[in-house]
């Protein structure tokens, strides 16, 4: 499993009355894959996975697989709060045609580093998919420790991590256990250019949804070493990023896909929608000087 450059964690597109768009969702899966983008991510957060019922997770994995057709590596979040739950998910995700498996750190019931340990193996032992170990504490309230994440590396089927935390120090830790067999994915668009100069294989990426092109380019100046690129990417990206940090994820970029006309706004909740404002005209202005907006005057 080559899971390499720009990925996208997809947002999932909603129809005004609350179901599915899964004409918008070709839509978005099609822009990526135009753009350049490497990889998607189906039901990660930013796809708000836990608003998803079960049946609706199925259709929508089913469909990216489908409408994918192999073109890039369909990744799928399997991640939960227990291990069995994980484990059948992932099951699920394998028989539904994921090359890959998401698997966040057990959110909520804040495990020990031997309880991530043996989760992670039992995931991978037991799941039938090549795993990246997702590390996201802000949303987690769990942390996976580089020592954990070491002693996790050798499984056959843990491939990689996304790791989403920001701190240079841990980019530097994290990108020190990566090998060929075993990706250091950053998960934070904030530092990607920073993960990526420390060695970092790829970015799980949320303003990916909005300029695969752009990210593609970042991605590609940084795994080839070209440090002057990289920066002038990071800096036209810059603008937007911290423009999506408004609002918490995914209610900017829903925001900015509709602007582009690629879907709509609509959030489940206890999410809600962007509300016209200041931050809503600094989001449509830095989305604006990077490409064309489908509702400009």
């Amino acid at each position: 499993m080559n899971i390499r450059g720009s990925i996208c964690a997809l947002a999932t597109p909603y129809r005004q009355d609350g179901a599915l768009d899964l004409d918008g969702y070709a839509r978005l899966l099609d822009y990526q894959i135009a753009g350049g983008t490497e990889a998607v991510v189906v039901a990660g957060s930013t796809g708000e996975a836990h608003g998803l019922e079960h049946e609706e997770y199925e259709t929508l994995l089913a469909f990216a697989v489908r409408h994918v057709a192999r073109r890039v590596p369909v990744i799928a979040g399997t991640g939960e709060a227990s291990t069995r739950k994980t484990v059948r998910l992932t099951r699920r995700a394998r028989e539904l045609g994921a090359d890959a498996a998401l698997v966040v750190t057990p959110y909520y019931v804040r495990p020990t580093q031997e309880g991530l340990r043996r989760h992670f193996l039992e995931v991978a032992d037991q799941g039938g998919l090549p795993v990246i170990v997702y590390n996201v504490p802000a949303r987690t309230g769990c942390d996976l420790l580089p020592e954990t994440l070491a002693a996790l590396r050798d499984h056959p089927s843990i491939v990689g991590v996304k790791e989403a935390c920001a701190d240079a120090g841990r980019i530097r830790d994290v990108a020190a256990l990566a090998r060929a067999d075993f990706a250091f994915l950053s998960g934070d668009d904030g530092t990607a250019a920073a993960a990526l100069e420390a060695g970092a294989a790829g970015v799980v990426s949320v303003v990916n949804n909005l300029v695969p092109r752009t990210f593609r380019a970042l991605c590609d100046a940084g795994r080839g070493g070209d440090r002057e690129a990289l920066a002038r990417h990071a800096a036209e990206l810059a603008p937007l990023i911290a423009a999506l940090n408004c609002a918490p994820n995914p209610i900017p970029v829903k925001a900015g896909l509709a602007e582009l006309g690629l879907c709509g706004a609509g959030l489940r909740l206890p999410l809600i929608e962007l509300a016209p404002g200041p931050a809503r005209t600094r989001l449509r202005e830095a989305l604006g000087r990077l490409v064309p907006l489908a509702t400009a005057a």
